[in-house]
């Protein structure tokens, strides 16, 4: 759990307890604090939570990338002549493409 959600759950809470003691003594400063701080509290935990689903997306991605590279490494190491007429073949459209006499 990141170090955000957890000060943001914290202030969130503390904020709820500050309103709440506003609300016993009938403390209008104490109840609008509270308010602003468990909305504080809010903002940052989702900013965890934002961070936390960043930090998940990149390590997706690495092990796709990592998969894909064993993929394209293994085809290579096993088929290097089908590897290199396929590379052939996509630089030659390559060159087509750059053409200007279609």
């Amino acid at each position: 759990m990141d170090e955000d959600r957890v000060a943001g759950t914290a202030r969130n809470l503390g904020g709820k307890a500050q309103e709440a003691f506003g609300n016993v003594t009938g403390d209008t400063k104490s109840q609008v604090e509270g308010v602003i701080n468990q909305a504080a509290g809010a903002a940052q935990d989702l900013y965890g939570q934002a961070k936390e689903a960043a930090s998940d997306a990149a390590k997706a991605i690495r092990h796709g990338a990592a998969d894909t590279e064993d993929y394209i490494r293994h085809t290579i190491e096993k088929r290097p002549y089908t590897t290199a007429i396929v590379a052939l073949c996509v630089g030659w459209l390559i060159g087509r493409m750059g053409r200007r006499d279609w």
